[in-house]
């Protein structure tokens, strides 16, 4: 009786894995809530909002990613976001304004714009489409465009099971 040999076909081709959550922000994350510098939770007034920005403790967000917003429905002057990036700016490494979740995206994308295409020139790349953490869809879109250019194919999903997205045709 023979034994038949289990070859591993994914492990032995050349496809090469993109997974999005390497891209992910790793940055400690903070957020600066409008909401709490309003009067009566509706109101800016400017007087007190400087002296409450005078007061508050921007060392808190060294280093970290700032995301200003404000979960109140109210009406904000844009003079207050350019005067909390006045006051954060020596501290915190990047400060956007959005939701936290726009700015975790926006952190994202600017990582996956940054990666060197060299590396998939005439590849066959699958860019991983399960794990732990929520991938955006603009991920996806965004790693697609910046590899068509490049790559022999595009693949999503898991190697063992893929979904073609693109194929570039011979000339």
């Amino acid at each position: 009786m023979t034994q038949d040999v289990i070859i591993n076909k994914v492990s032995s081709s050349s496809l090469i894995t993109i997974d999005l959550e390497a891209y992910y922000p790793t940055q400690v994350q903070a957020i600066f809530d409008l909401k709490e510098f309003l009067f009566m939770g509706l109101i800016l007034k400017e007087k007190d909002f400087r002296q409450a920005l005078k007061e508050h403790h921007f060392a808190q967000y060294k280093d970290a990613v700032l995301t200003i917003t404000c979960t109140a429905d109210a009406i904000i002057p844009v003079w207050a976001y350019m005067l909390i990036a006045a006051y954060a700016q020596p501290y915190a490494s990047s400060i956007h304004t959005s939701t936290p979740a726009q700015s975790i995206l926006t952190q994202l994308l600017a990582n996956i714009n940054a990666i060197p295409t060299a590396q998939y020139q005439d590849q066959r790349v699958v860019v991983k489409g399960c794990g732990d953490k929520h991938i955006d869809h603009a991920a996806y879109v965004a790693i697609t465009t910046l590899l068509r250019p490049v790559a022999k194919s595009i693949m999503y999903g898991e190697p063992c099971s893929t979904v073609p997205i693109y194929k570039a045709t011979q000339a």
